[in-house]
């Protein structure tokens, strides 16, 4: 629940504004007193401030700049009694979100204020302060699907809590993954990952605990393994659901005791790690089937979040493909890379099922092919190795009706699952396999 503070002298006033907006389900706290929102603010968490302008002692305008200053995300809505509309005017140009006239119409206004007020903090949520690693694009550009994804990475990253991470192939999870760990206490220390499909048992082992001198032949010194190296930090399991049972049993004692012991050694060590997992692989079916032990499932998914596939957060596409394309241009010897409007629109048509992965290595073969610097439509080649024509040849409703298709063959005719796929409503569905003629 988010948390409003609404401040003002008038007793009458506080209480009605925050009586409206508890109503409407969110936590409202009422001070009489700039100096009392400052302390609050200090010693509490909130998303949004409704503030009065003329004050005793502390006034709006103090308010508005000192709270900024405490914490700049920090929403704030003027109240302002007739007349002083042009104060009101230079607190919005300080940095507050509006202005609302008192005496208020009624308990709707404030709502409906509030509301926008927070839509556009958690937007900026959004698109601010994703983490970039290594040049990697952001984890999202603002797409409303992605909103409950960052909200939850957020919320998750203050705790100690082990995260799971689920997803197609190429969705994002490490991105993700670092995300959390940039949010998290732990932000100081190490983030350091392994894939558990990389690497054979027997390395993995050695690569997860370490191993002591003579441990095995080859082993000709002591060796720290990657868990030991990420004490402090964060410690990612990338592609978990390939772990074989041996290793799986390991892994959960690790889970449960907190400690280890490197291979051929009997010295255990703290593990001092935060844990993330992350699967493309169905892991409650995989339980099921015998293939995945019950009790190491339920270690790791003790907070489990859904990467969504590209195709849902369609809103993302343009945004990403540019930002891939700033990093791409350099390493090919093309700064300035970019693509026209056509070939955007025919990034925004594909069905990406390889996901941000697929797009990156389209862009990448797309610059190699483009003469100079722009990327056109004719660049943009899904399934190179495919036989025939260009999938993506032809008008933008050629594009549409190959790409529903395409879907619907992808999941045997199930429209409901197609709609889902493409990213669209089923009813835009059968608007569309109307419009094309294939109902």
């Amino acid at each position: 629940m988010r948390r409003i503070l609404v401040v003002d002298d008038e007793a009458g006033v506080r209480e009605f504004v925050a009586e409206a907006l508890e109503a409407d389900g969110y936590q409202a706290v009422a001070v009489a007193s700039g100096e009392a929102a400052l302390q609050e603010l200090s010693q509490h968490t909130y998303a949004l401030l409704f503030t009065d302008l003329k004050m005793p002692g502390m006034g709006g305008l103090e308010l508005l700049a000192r709270a900024k200053e405490l914490l700049p995300e920090l929403e704030v809505i003027v109240l302002t009694a007739q007349g002083s509309v042009d104060v009101a005017v230079e607190a919005m140009r300080l940095g507050a979100f509006d202005f609302i006239q008192k005496p208020v119409s009624g308990p709707q206004e404030l709502r409906l204020l509030a509301e926008r007020a927070l839509e556009r903090r958690s937007l900026l949520d959004i698109k601010e302060n994703i983490v970039r690693e290594a040049g990697e694009p952001a984890l999202s550009y603002g797409d409303p699907k992605m909103a409950a994804v960052v909200e939850a990475l957020r919320k998750v990253a203050k705790t100690q809590a082990t995260v799971l991470l689920v997803g197609e192939s190429g969705t994002g999870k490490e991105v993700a993954a670092r995300a959390l760990h940039r949010w998290s206490a732990r932000a100081g220390g190490p983030f350091v990952a392994i894939n558990c499909a990389a690497l054979s048992e027997n390395l993995l082992e050695s690569e997860l605990f370490g191993h002591e001198k003579g441990a095995f032949t080859g082993a000709v010194t002591a060796k720290r393994g990657r868990i030991e190296l990420a004490a402090g930090g964060t410690f990612f399991l990338d592609e978990v659901g390939e772990l074989k049972q041996d290793l799986q049993a390991k892994l959960l004692r690790v889970l449960q005791e907190k400690t280890f012991e490197r291979v051929g050694g009997s010295r255990s060590t703290a593990a001092d790690v935060r844990w993330v997992a992350a699967t493309n692989r169905d892991l409650g079916k995989m339980v099921a089937e015998g293939d995945f032990r019950d009790d190491l499932y339920h270690r790791l998914a003790v907070f489990p979040i859904r990467l969504p596939p590209l195709r849902e957060r369609r809103g993302d596409i343009s945004q990403l493909a540019r930002a891939l394309c700033e990093q791409l241009g350099p390493d090919i010897g093309k700064p300035g890379l970019h693509i026209d409007a056509l070939a955007e629109q025919r990034l925004l048509a594909a069905a990406w099922p390889g996901n941000v992965r697929e797009l990156r290595n389209t862009l990448e073969r797309a610059a190699i092919l483009a003469e100079g610097k722009v990327i056109r439509a004719e660049h943009i080649v899904l399934d190179p190795l495919a036989s025939g024509a260009d999938p993506l040849a032809g008008t933008l409703d050629e594009i549409e009706r190959r790409a529903i298709e395409r879907a619907l063959s992808e999941v045997d005719g199930n429209r409901k699952r197609a709609a889902e796929r493409l990213g669209i409503g089923l009813r835009t569905l059968y608007e569309k396999l109307k419009a094309y003629g294939l109902g």
